[in-house]
């Protein structure tokens, strides 16, 4: 005689169209990273004799790349919540 037993518990059922909240991605794990290694490049860099005094990779320039960095994410997520849409075709 087998006993057979019953699991009560249903696992959570995970809609495929679901997306992840953005805190939560790869993407953006690795867009932090991006941006706190650009503040420590322009932070870093140029500080030491051998340019001259010149700053090489100043403030500015680390502020445009951060920007570059946080428009790509967010065409990044726009393209996954795009690319995961619902397309209902009963009226």
């Amino acid at each position: 005689m087998s006993t057979h037993t019953q699991n009560t518990h249903a696992a959570p059922v995970r809609n495929a169209n679901d997306i992840k909240i953005s805190t939560r991605t790869l993407e953006f794990a690795v867009y932090v990273a991006a941006v706190i290694a650009t503040i420590i490049t322009a932070t870093v860099v140029g500080d030491d004799g051998s340019e001259n005094g010149v700053d090489v990779f100043n403030a500015s320039q680390a502020m445009q790349y951060i920007t570059f960095l946080t428009v790509g994410l967010m065409v990044a997520r726009g393209l996954a919540k795009a690319g995961n849409r619902v397309h209902n075709t009963h009226a």
